[in-house]
């Protein structure tokens, strides 16, 4: 009866053979399970999915050099800094849309009752698509290798790395500051939700003075054609043409 259950039978009935029924059982229930857990690994490798490639470190300019023109004449006699963080999708044929980009901190500091080290966490502001800082960063459809920045204000000046001071946070007595850029979006047809994230350890190299070298978009080839992909992990050099890195 179990057998006839799970919807297979490969096996000759021999009802006379206690170990032969146990046997065709055992092969009948095995066989309808096989292809569920394949199926299985099949979704979880889906839903586990991670369309988006970022870029080796997060790169910090002076501020007017955000890509927004009317941030960057505000900040065009500022010494204040932002942070550029980059990614892009990796993916031929698979669409993203509706994809919200969010940034926090996260550091220790002495607790003052007894000093033992306590974990904080607090939102950054991001640049919106308007060039106004805001909780997140939306975009309503993600090319395929078009490459996308988050762009986080620091206000304040770095001149050098490490930074002490972040949207109003002095970090001089923080430990273990890393900054979180997490990413949510969809895809189309399957409908499934697309989550990633990466961090950025204050301590170990993962941000870079300068700014990154851009793509140049040419509509007559293919976006892994355009111009300037070697280099998408590299700085922009100085006005005199030295390397910015050391």
């Amino acid at each position: 009866m179990l057998r006839a259950s799970v919807g297979t039978d490969n096996l000759s009935p021999e009802p006379d053979s206690t170990a032969h029924q146990l046997l065709a059982t055992v092969a009948s229930v095995t066989g309808s399970l096989v292809p569920a857990v394949l199926l299985g690994i099949v979704l979880i490798k889906m839903f586990a999915l991670r369309p988006f490639v970022w870029r080796q470190r997060a790169s910090i300019s002076q501020a007017w050099t955000a890509d927004f023109p009317g941030y960057s004449r505000r900040h065009a006699d500022s010494e204040d800094a932002i942070i550029a963080v980059r990614f892009y999708n990796r993916f031929d044929n698979l669409s993203v849309v509706d994809l919200r980009a969010r940034a926090h901190l996260r550091y220790l500091e002495r607790s003052p009752h007894d000093g033992s080290l306590v974990i904080y966490k607090q939102w950054l502001k991001v640049l919106d698509a308007q060039g106004e800082p805001a909780d997140e960063r939306y975009w309503l459809a993600v090319e395929r290798g078009a490459p996308f920045t988050v762009w986080i204000p620091v206000e304040a000046p770095v001149v050098e790395l490490p930074f002490r001071r972040i949207q109003g946070k002095e970090l001089s007595g923080s430990y273990g500051v890393k900054l979180l850029v997490r990413l949510t979006a969809r895809t189309v047809g399957l409908g499934t939700e697309v989550a990633d994230e990466r961090w950025f350890d204050l301590e170990a190299g993962d941000f870079e003075l300068g700014r990154f070298v851009p793509l140049q978009p040419d509509l007559d080839k293919d976006v892994w054609r355009w111009e300037g992909w070697t280099d998408f992990d590299a700085l922009e050099p100085h006005p005199n043409g030295e390397d910015p890195r050391p």
